[in-house]
């Protein structure tokens, strides 16, 4: 498995678990926004991995979009969930073509 699939993986889990209602939110708050800024980068390298390896890489473009625009409560909290799934899709495609090699 390469690792910008594992990346995918990651990112969708760490996505998912900061789309969970107030927990999510609260989390990025009393970690002073920090949180954000880590998925930022963690989504800018699977999408670099992501490129060098020929898969696709929408979800690491919205990740990013979603850790610029998360400082917003509501819109926060529904670009996390978009981005987890869009995220854990695009893991599990890359994984059955990681196996079909």
């Amino acid at each position: 498995m390469k690792f910008s699939t594992i990346l995918k993986w990651i990112t969708g889990i760490c996505e998912a678990l900061l789309a969970i209602p107030f927990a999510g939110g609260l989390f990025v708050l009393t970690s002073g926004w920090g949180p954000l800024l880590f998925m930022f980068i963690i989504h800018a390298v699977t999408l670099v991995l992501s490129i060098r390896d020929n898969r696709t890489f929408g979800g690491s473009i919205l990740g990013l979009i979603t850790s610029v625009l998360a400082v917003i409560p509501v819109i926060g909290w529904a670009l996390h969930t978009v981005t987890a799934i869009v995220l854990l899709i695009d893991g599990g495609r890359s994984t059955r073509a990681d196996k079909a090699v």
